[in-house]
């Protein structure tokens, strides 16, 4: 929970205050080749209904987002390494709860269209009681982004309906096209140091930064640089080191492509990388990397939906920003329908991209926006 009011300290206050953090996995999807409709699809190398063996259709990275509506630059986070989304309503509960709200918020401001929705807890309800959860779900998708995905009930404790929703992702959530061809682009969600304590100096390896390739492709070997980097005597460092190795999942590979996600083993002491001190940060190659802002001037879209009563932003209001993966203050010098803000942290990235805008309400940050960077 974020309360309070934000001194120089913030970021501080943002790692203290903030302490659930994304969780991935990656998971398969398998098909059974004598079996036909939702049936025959599991995660599980042998079939269910006929014991016969699976085969692999593909492998996804999941991003797990914390749901609670006071966590929502997390969400935020995830929200901009994700090519389709699961929205997850619990059937037992009136929908929708607030936190549902900013999460369809989110999908509506990150852009994503496949969606599928999930009426969990399915056992816990009546069957007129889930027509009416059903209804109300329709009713509060209307003239979103997710208005036409499909509504698929679920009891994940009894593992009721999962083949149907197996399906579904392998139908629905199609693999986006990447131009492999543009500046590699990387967003950094999470960094390690992956030495074992007591660990002796020459055994040591380098810092590891996972998260997901947007553009371009990496290549083990190949020089690479972190911005905006690391504070060092009041002023922001770029970062740069060499890609020692590339794992995806638990695979290593030679390439890391778009889609998924992917860790990048490195040659940086690993005492910059421990603890998710690198979040934020976007990896390229020196030269051809989106510029750093320490101002940003936004096309402000304010989302009067979310809230009773929105207001424009005020001058010198602190307004928490995702930028990518990056999370910043941006104090307001300049209210209006482009508005300009000076940031506590800078932040790597390209015109036109959308930065998600939080402000305090009742002492918490909520989803209230978002802002298009202009020149």
């Amino acid at each position: 929970m974020l309360t309070g009011k934000f001194t120089d300290e913030h970021s501080e206050e943002l790692k203290r205050g903030i302490s659930i953090r994304l969780g991935y996995a990656d998971m398969s999807i398998r098909k059974c080749p004598k079996c036909n409709g939702a049936a025959a699809y599991s995660t599980f190398s042998k079939c269910f209904s006929c014991s016969s063996n699976t085969e692999h259709l593909r492998t996804l990275s999941v991003v797990d987002v914390p749901g609670h509506e006071t966590l929502m630059a997390t969400v935020l986070t995830g929200a901009s390494l994700i090519d389709g989304a699961i929205l997850v309503i619990a059937a037992n509960e009136k929908c929708p709860q607030p936190q549902t709200k900013e999460h369809l918020a989110v999908l509506n401001i990150s852009g994503i269209k496949n969606i599928i929705v999930v009426q969990n807890k399915i056992d816990l309800v009546d069957a007129a009681g889930a027509k009416k959860n059903h209804d109300s779900i329709k009713k509060f998708l209307k003239g979103s982004v997710a208005e036409n995905a499909p509504i698929i009930p679920v009891s994940a404790q009894h593992r009721a309906n999962i083949e149907v929703l197996l399906k579904a992702i392998q139908d629905i959530l199609k693999t986006p096209k990447h131009d492999a061809k543009k500046n590699p682009k990387m967003l950094v969600a999470r960094s390690f140091d992956v030495n074992k304590p007591g660990a002796k100096i020459e055994n040591l390896v380098g810092g590891v930064v996972g998260g997901s390739v947007v553009e371009g492709v990496f290549k083990t070997g190949e020089k690479i640089e972190i911005l905006p980097g690391i504070k060092q005597n009041n002023k922001w460092s770029p970062l740069k080191t060499k890609i020692t190795s590339i794992n995806k999942g638990k695979a290593p590979v030679t390439e890391g492509t778009p889609g998924g996600l992917l860790a990048l083993s490195t040659t940086l002491d690993p005492y910059i990388a421990k603890s998710d001190n690198l979040v934020g940060a976007v990896i390229g190659i020196h030269g051809k990397m989106p510029p750093v802002w320490n101002t940003l001037k936004l096309e402000m879209h304010l989302i009067s939906d979310i809230r009773e009563k929105q207001e424009s932003v005020r001058a010198q209001e602190p307004i928490l920003m995702g930028v990518g993966t990056a999370r910043t203050i941006g104090v307001c010098t300049q209210p209006g329908s482009v508005s300009e803000f000076t940031l506590k942290i800078p932040v790597c990235a390209d015109i036109g991209d959308k930065v998600a805008l939080s402000r305090q309400v009742l002492g918490r940050f909520r989803l209230v926006g978002y802002g298009l960077i202009k020149k």
